[in-house]
């Protein structure tokens, strides 16, 4: 339709629609088919795409049938590390052996998600890498220029002021792995993480550099033409080949070509061409995130150009560019992100000339200037990096101010398509200066949206697969309220300095929040800690940072642990009350009563005195009981009694340990459905096969969070239902 609306035929619109449809079937083909089996042992050859992290070499390299794979390899030694830290493994060849293995399943479904992931990067799976050899060094111009690019790195490290070399590295050459991860999400609430990426500004900076240069030098048009060619893809190679880096790149590539053969070929054509010669190239890049922004984005300027030239002055005309980019965009990031920056309309008419004009141009200059004479580049260091820090408050204190996010959570499919065609339709109302429209067709899909994710009449328990740990999220009707029991972590243990993780793994950064921001739960009105162990309330603090409290309930007498000082500080800081509760506290919501049933005194020993919550909704009843162990299972038998008996559902004590979920306990409850929440293989064997038998011979249904999953329970009048990743079951 919109090819007809454009003008051109009916013939050439089908051929359009009929390449878009071979396109998706050959990517359901070529793409997703499975890898073929690999010999005991065959030859590797890395790409430039491999990172070092702790005691990781992890990347992507190609076997000699051209299949590619993602590979996983364990450093044997601090010495073995700094070997290939120091060394540009691209184009090394290594005779290898070890396994392909599956990769692990996402925690939910807003995690990250390996196997799409390696989807996106055409790999065909994971190999775990026991044993290697070198054979040779691949000779290119790919292996060539990621050597030079290490060297870049390495010389901006040695020559660049601490503060000022990871953003050099992510503004030159790309590359990001030394950006502070808490800076990074500065730049996410403001909406300018894109800044960071290099696009099409370094690549028209670049092309204007080296073709202004040489007509300077007098150097003929035809022949700086000749060199731009050849220099752009050297620049996509050495700036580490990203999907923005190479549509711009392929775009003036193509022009510039098309003008030796005198043929005016129109932007869009250009950028068209350059998608579809990248999908036939690499089809798998049409999943990845990066691809679709860049390629959204600059069709929407493409398409503006008419609006833009209706605008008066260069204020007007970035506000529009920023309008028309994050306005098409916006669907795409609720689809993957599940959030949207708000301030992104202000915070990018102010830094995307800063950046386009002043720092950029700075970091070229001055890597320039280290090559040709340190103290001259050292004196102007003096006087940059102090004004640059001084940015850098400045963003970090911007991204603190509240309201900077909307985050109304995944949206259904069909919103997303909604939302497209309210975009299109009003980005025509805005050409046609009918601004009533444009605000109004824009809102009116964003409330569905917003609303969406709260129309909902049943009860909601999920309890996260969060690995060794617990996080159980209640959700009542409407969303009158959400409660959160625990938030999971990690047990960290002592390890050598060069085997430690540059950026650890962080349980509530990276499975409790992606699923509270997935769901649109922007509001937490009860968090609760169970008790001051790791694995229950490492990852809050991460929660707190991103999610609001509105109170947070502690077990009496666990405040003083060194495991809740983080969240301690970030609650005080955020001014959240933080309270201790016992045994008596309890409160209505709606149809659903909640109890704290344990512990009675003030004085915290441990596992023992977990805050143990009963809820009850008519006939449902649940019992979520922490860590507890066998003497408290003990005392809650001998407190309550029959309220206990033939409970629904029981969150079973100390994730199925052999010294929780006694016998006498388990006969009292005779629960319909046990959860133990528990890692996969864990160190502990958690649940012990001793504690599962005393449910299975009672034919009372278990299910744990290792091996099905997140488990979600709802709850509806007297019926309930539980939701796996492998079954539906209804009672």
């Amino acid at each position: 339709m919109w090819l007809i609306y454009k003008g051109e035929t009916h013939v050439f619109s089908a051929l359009v629609v009929s390449a878009g449809l071979l396109s998706f079937f050959f990517l359901l083909v070529v793409q997703l088919t499975e890898p073929s089996p690999l010999p005991s042992s065959f030859q590797l050859t890395w790409t430039n795409e491999y990172k070092i992290n702790g005691q990781k070499l992890r990347g992507f390299a190609k076997t000699e049938t051209g299949e590619k794979l993602y590979v996983v390899y364990s450093f044997a030694s601090e010495q073995e590390k700094n070997f290939y830290i120091n060394t540009s493994i691209t184009g090394f060849n290594y005779l290898v052996q070890g396994e392909l293995v599956a990769p692990t399943p996402p925690a939910h479904a807003y995690a990250f998600s390996m196997q799409d992931y390696l989807v996106s990067k055409g790999a065909n799976g994971i190999f775990e890498v026991t044993d290697w050899s070198y054979v040779s060094t691949e000779k290119s111009i790919r292996s060539f220029l990621a050597k030079q690019r290490l060297q870049v790195k390495k010389h901006i490290e040695a020559t660049f002021p601490q503060s000022l070399a990871a953003e050099a590295q992510a503004l030159l050459i790309g590359l990001q792995d030394h950006v502070d991860d808490e800076l990074q999400r500065a730049y996410q609430k403001l909406g300018i993480t894109h800044l960071f990426a290099i696009s099409g500004l370094h690549v028209a900076l670049v092309s204007w550099l080296f073709y202004e240069g040489l007509l300077r030098v007098g150097v003929r048009k035809e022949i700086a033409r000749v060199v731009l060619l050849i220099i752009l893809p050297m620049y996509g190679i050495l700036a580490g080949g990203a999907p923005s880096v190479w549509r711009a790149v392929s775009v003036v590539e193509f022009v510039l070509l098309m003008r030796y053969v005198k043929w005016q070929v129109p932007i869009d054509d250009a950028l068209a061409i350059s998608f579809i010669g990248f999908i036939l190239l690499e089809p798998g890049v049409i999943f990845q995130v990066g691809f679709q922004l860049s390629y959204l984005a600059t069709l929407g300027i493409v398409y503006s150009g008419v609006l833009f030239k209706l605008s008066k002055g260069w204020l007007m005309q970035s506000f529009l560019i920023t309008v028309v980019c994050q306005v098409l965009v916006y669907p795409l990031l609720l689809h993957h992100f599940y959030e949207v920056s708000i301030s992104s309309f202000f915070a990018n008419i102010v830094f995307v000339p800063l950046f386009s004009f002043i720092i950029l141009p700075s970091n070229i200059v001055l890597l320039i200037m280290t090559y040709i004479s340190i103290p001259v580049a050292n004196c102007v260091f003096h006087l940059y990096e102090p004004l640059r820090v001084l940015l850098t408050e400045a963003i970090v204190y911007l991204q603190t101010l509240p309201y900077q996010l909307w985050t109304p959570g995944k949206p259904a499919i069909w919103l997303v398509c909604l939302a497209f065609v309210s975009v299109l339709t009003g980005l025509y109302f805005l050409e046609e200066r009918y601004y009533g429209k444009f605000i109004t067709v824009l809102i009116i899909p964003a409330m569905c949206i917003h609303i969406a994710p709260m129309l909902f009449n049943d009860t909601k328990l999920t309890f996260l697969n969060v690995g060794q740990g617990d996080c159980t999220v209640i959700e009542l009707p409407f969303r009158k309220a959400v409660y959160v029991v625990d938030a999971g972590g990690l047990l960290r243990f002592e390890q050598e300095a060069w085997k430690t993780s540059r950026s650890p793994y962080e349980v509530g950064k990276q499975v409790v929040v992606p699923f509270l921001k997935g769901k649109g739960i922007r509001t937490i009105d009860i968090f609760l800690v169970t008790h001051a162990d790791a694995d229950h309330v490492e990852g809050a603090e991460e929660v707190l940072k991103e999610i609001r409290m509105l109170e947070i309930h502690v077990t009496p007498g666990s405040m003083d642990k060194p495991v809740m000082r983080d969240l301690l500080v970030e609650a005080s800081q955020q001014k959240v009350p933080v309270k201790e509760k016992m045994q008596g506290t309890a409160w209505q919501m709606g149809e659903s009563s909640f109890h704290y049933l344990w512990p009675r005194d003030t004085d915290y020993e441990g596992n023992d005195d977990s805050i143990v919550l009963y809820m009850q909704q008519g006939t449902f009843r649940a019992l979520l009981t922490g860590d507890l162990e066998e003497d408290g299972e003990r005392e809650l038998i001998k407190l309550y009694g029959s309220l206990l008996a033939n409970m629904t559902l029981l969150k079973a004590g100390h994730h199925g340990s052999k010294t929780s979920s006694i016998e006498s306990f388990v006969e009292l409850l005779q629960p319909e459905l046990t959860i133990f929440s528990a890692g996969l293989n864990n160190r502990y064997q958690h649940p012990h096969d001793m504690v599962v038998e005393r449910f299975r011979k009672r034919q009372l249904m278990t299910r744990t969070t290792a091996i099905d999953g997140t488990i979600e329970i709802r709850i509806q009048a007297n019926r309930w239902t539980m939701h796996t990743e492998k079954d539906l079951v209804q009672y």
